[in-house]
């Protein structure tokens, strides 16, 4: 039995973490013919477990395993949060055959790197019945220049709370997000907005279709059917 197994994959990692697309029962899936950008989700998926398998052919892992994943991304400014790229890659993994559910992952490890030239991922398996898994963190004896991250989104307040004029009214915050639901007229009657579909461009006249992206993505039905 197999104790151990490398998969290297080459390119950008990407995640998925932001992407939920769920059908007509309610079940998430990933397209993968739309010939949309959300696509990539699902091929990305599909090629890690096609070389995962390829560079470990005969390794089935069925028992609880230790991983180190070492993620090379290409900008060092620009890249996915490495906290959620492991749901992809593992996803992966796990439809190679590699492992027999990603549940087997009991200890990771992940390291985050940048290689302009050559971006990719390395993973490392390991059975914890034969390995153990230890790391240590010590101080530095020379503090080496600090890596700063700014805020990615701003507060609805601003720092100075005592500055009355820089406060926001809540009750219209709440009442702009309501009427971006509907078009407002003269007579107080509501004008539904329209409902396009992401890959027809045809307006959605039923109730039947289905959201992504937080609902900025519609696919009407018939156009959900061609995909599955």
């Amino acid at each position: 039995m197999a104790d151990y197994a490398k998969v290297i994959i080459n390119g950008s990692p990407i995640t998925k973490s932001n992407f939920k697309l769920h059908n007509i029962n309610g079940r998430a899936i990933l397209p993968n013919n739309s010939g949309k950008y959300h696509d990539r989700y699902a091929l990305y998926e599909q090629e890690i477990a096609l070389l995962a398998r390829s560079q470990n052919p005969d390794i089935i892992f069925d028992e609880s395993l230790i991983a180190i994943l070492r993620v090379f991304y290409k900008s060092e400014k620009r890249h996915p949060d490495t906290i959620n790229i492991t749901k992809s890659i593992f996803d992966g993994i796990e439809k190679s055959g590699l492992i027999v559910n990603d549940a087997q992952i009991t200890r990771i490890f992940t390291e985050e790197y940048y290689d302009n030239k050559n971006p990719r991922f390395e993973l490392e398996l390991f059975a914890e019945s034969k390995y153990n898994f230890n790391f240590t963190i010590t101080q530095k004896p020379i503090p080496s220049q600090p890596k700063l991250y700014s805020p990615i989104k701003k507060g609805l307040f601003n720092n100075n709370l005592e500055n009355t004029s820089s406060k926001i009214d809540l009750t219209t915050t709440k009442s702009k997000k309501n009427t971006t639901k509907s078009q407002q007229t003269d007579n107080n009657k509501t004008i539904p907005l329209l409902k396009i579909c992401t890959i027809c461009k045809k307006n959605i006249t039923s109730d039947d279709y289905v959201k992504a992206d937080s609902g900025k993505t519609l696919i009407c039905k018939k156009c959900f059917n061609k995909l599955f």
